[in-house]
């Protein structure tokens, strides 16, 4: 799978606070561009528009603070991926519900990290959704 390479580099800070800041701030210029559910257009999908409002549920459904963080860190990387990235994803239907097909893009900061973001597919609606970012 090819990866690729964002202009973005991940957030610093080492505390959640620390990071979510910054992280709110970019998903806030987002948000305000948007009219109802905040969306990213995607260039793999043809302009399709990837929500990300499920990504911030999925987030603090995390019980560890340290996981958290750590995927919030790569957060303008993974929107920067979503908007740009035109290679194609690995792409399965998801196990627990059949409905689904994830996609899963690889993408590399400017920091030289490996990072993967994965999309949600709904097979009826044709809706996407920003799942989950995590570094490799």
């Amino acid at each position: 799978m090819k990866a690729h390479c964002t202009k973005a580099a991940t957030l610093p800070g080492s505390d959640f606070h620390e990071v979510r800041k910054k992280a709110d701030a970019l998903y806030d210029t987002i948000r305000k561009q948007t009219k109802r559910r905040t969306y990213v257009r995607s260039a793999y999908f043809k302009k399709d528009k990837i929500f990300i409002d499920l990504f911030w549920k999925h987030l603090f459904d995390k019980k560890n603070w340290r996981d958290r963080t750590r995927r919030l860190k790569y957060f303008p990387a993974a929107i920067e991926v979503i908007r740009h990235s035109r290679f194609d994803p690995a792409s399965e239907e998801n196990r627990n519900n059949r409905s689904e097909i994830l996609h899963r893009f690889a993408g590399i900061t400017i920091d030289n990290e490996l990072f993967y973001v994965q999309i949600k597919e709904e097979k009826s609606s044709g809706q996407k959704f920003l799942i989950s970012v995590f570094p490799e």
